[in-house]
């Protein structure tokens, strides 16, 4: 499936404990997980491609909706101008690089880029 500028690709929560999580997904629903070191865990086989952050925090909000788009610079300035906050600036990571912003209702999303 060829990805798609704009449209939600990914969905990550946070995870107290990443091998619980994996062990109740797996067996709940056969998820597959793959671990991007000690913090990290992404799953498939779910219908969304998702992940686990590994947090000490307590979690209040859970789940990030993370959309792609291929020009970040180009979708973030867009965001900033709709009346967006950017909350976490461009970043690298293993597979592409990312920011997180929040709308006028301050929900918390992400925007990525394999570019």
């Amino acid at each position: 499936m060829k990805i798609k500028d704009n449209h939600i690709n990914y969905v990550e929560f946070k995870a107290i404990d990443l091998q619980k999580i994996k062990e109740f997904y797996t067996s709940s629903f056969h998820w597959s997980f793959t671990d991007y070191g000690p913090t990290y865990t992404s799953f498939s086989e779910s219908g969304l491609h998702g992940g686990f952050e590994l947090t000490e925090n307590e979690i209040v909000n859970g789940a990030l909706i993370v959309l792609y788009h291929k020009n970040l610079a180009l979708i973030k300035e867009k965001i900033i101008n709709a009346g967006g906050k950017i909350t976490k600036d461009i970043f690298s990571f293993p597979g592409g690089r990312r920011f997180h912003f929040t709308d006028p209702s301050k929900n918390e999303l992400a925007v990525w880029s394999d570019k």
